[in-house]
């Protein structure tokens, strides 16, 4: 969920529900891409059921029509794109063969948020949102344990309620420690904290 910059343009990972109905041009990507990195980390498999977007959240579940033959098929976000102004969605070759759209390239496509964390959700007619009270904004990192966890104590009580946690990752064979505040209602809180500035470089992340 961290803003990031292609092309000179800022974009904003923003929430969305259950539900959630969005419409415009979808493209795909191969073997040019085949078998290098996603913005998540994954490698691209132009085989799998994946797709890019430009701001959903990593690892939502998209139904995706054809508008032109309502073909359909479900899809998991794993990658950022495409950074095309007139396309909404970048589909992988297998999605994009299901859906009867290989040989032109593009094709006006509904989609429809159907999950999130990479699970459908199978609870007919029933809008359920993102829970913002696992939303997280990380305000450190750390490649030793000790400065995380001082760094941590000290901001143990941030305004009065929110609360520093420690978590433990591997980033390139090495740990690596991250610093998030918790306790934040909603998403427009959690980024009207980070709008005061108190943390530079702060942002949300998804618990």
């Amino acid at each position: 969920m961290r803003p990031y910059r292609v092309g000179g343009r800022t974009y904003y990972p923003t929430m969305v529900s259950i539900g959630d109905t969005f419409s415009g041009i979808a493209s795909w990507y191969g073997r040019d891409f085949h078998g290098k990195k996603t913005s998540n980390g994954e490698y691209y498999n132009m085989y799998d059921m994946t797709a890019a977007h430009k701001t959903l959240p990593m690892n939502t579940m998209l139904k995706v029509t054809n508008l032109n033959n309502s073909r359909s098929v479900v899809v998991r976000v794993n990658d950022r794109g495409p950074f095309v102004n007139s396309r909404i969605i970048d589909l992988s070759y297998a999605a994009a063969k299901r859906l009867g759209m290989i040989a032109k390239g593009t094709a006006p496509v509904r989609i429809e948020v159907i999950g999130f964390g990479g699970v459908i959700n199978r609870t007919p007619n029933r809008q359920e949102s993102v829970r913002m009270d696992n939303y997280l904004v990380q305000i450190g990192a750390f490649r030793r344990e000790e400065g995380a966890r001082r760094f941590a104590a000290s901001n143990s009580n941030v305004l009065g309620r929110y609360k520093a946690i420690v978590k433990k990752y591997i980033y390139k064979g090495e740990p690596l420690y991250r610093v998030y505040l918790g306790g934040f209602k909603s998403e427009a809180e959690a980024r009207d904290f980070i709008k005061r500035a108190l943390y530079k470089g702060s942002f949300i992340v998804r618990n």
